[in-house]
């Protein structure tokens, strides 16, 4: 049941009335705090049950997560693409924002690389995923920036670390996002509790096979941005 009222001002005040605000003003007037709160308990609930089951789960499970009522999430986000959408750009977003910050705080650029993967996946970056889904809209602008903002993130870091001696020269960025993805997101509906414990476990594995120089042959070729961008 909802218990907090969403509106940014109460109808009685505005108007032309002294000490009331321009109907204009009131129109335009920013939304509550809590209102905001509500809208981002509802993306960081929808971007944790998208990992641990995938898109498709219901929305009445998003709105139960966020401790919100079914209205609250429906006012924000009127059908599943729009949820959807926020929750790719602002996973898309604060990955990003990790990226720049990993080199900001790291003058070695393979520890640069790894502090960013540790905390791409905290970011649950698996959410992702419905990126690769045909139904969704892999063409919205705002969408693709975001995505190209990432993209050139991680090249950034990879390519350094690789320049720099320290990132075995078979790999392509492809192959950090790919592997990413799968070690920070559970099989839908996985019965293991607690898993996610584990991933920072793993992901450790992984940097360490990472590390120049190589101790085996990779199979195949490096996956590439284009890779994952293909049908």
């Amino acid at each position: 049941m909802e218990t907090v009222a969403e509106s940014t001002a109460p109808a009685a005040q505005c108007g032309t009335a002294p000490g009331t605000a321009p109907a204009a003003q009131c129109r335009t007037a920013r939304p509550r705090a809590d209102a905001l709160r509500n809208r981002e308990r509802i993306v960081t609930a929808a971007r944790e049950l998208f990992v641990e089951f995938g898109p498709d789960v219901a929305l009445d499970d998003v709105a139960r997560r966020a401790g919100v009522g079914n209205a609250t999430l429906y006012r924000n986000f009127p059908d599943r693409a729009a949820l959807t959408h926020e929750v790719v750009l602002a996973v898309t977003s604060r990955t990003t924002l990790r990226a720049e910050e990993a080199v900001a705080a790291e003058s070695d650029p393979f520890a640069a690389l790894s502090r960013f993967v540790h905390a791409a996946a905290d970011e649950r970056i698996g959410a992702l995923c419905p990126m690769l889904s045909g139904v969704f809209d892999k063409d919205n602008p705002e969408l693709l920036a975001e995505r190209r903002r990432l993209e050139e993130a991680v090249e950034g870091l990879v390519a350094r670390a690789m320049s720099a001696g320290r990132l075995r020269t078979d790999i392509g960025v492809g192959d950090v996002l790919v592997a990413l993805s799968q070690l920070t997101r559970p099989l839908p509906g996985i019965a293991c509790q607690g898993i996610d414990r584990f991933t920072h476990r793993h992901l450790q594995l992984f940097l360490d096979g990472l590390e120049a120089p190589a101790r085996s042959e990779l199979p195949g070729s490096a996956a590439t941005l284009e890779d994952l961008r293909r049908p």
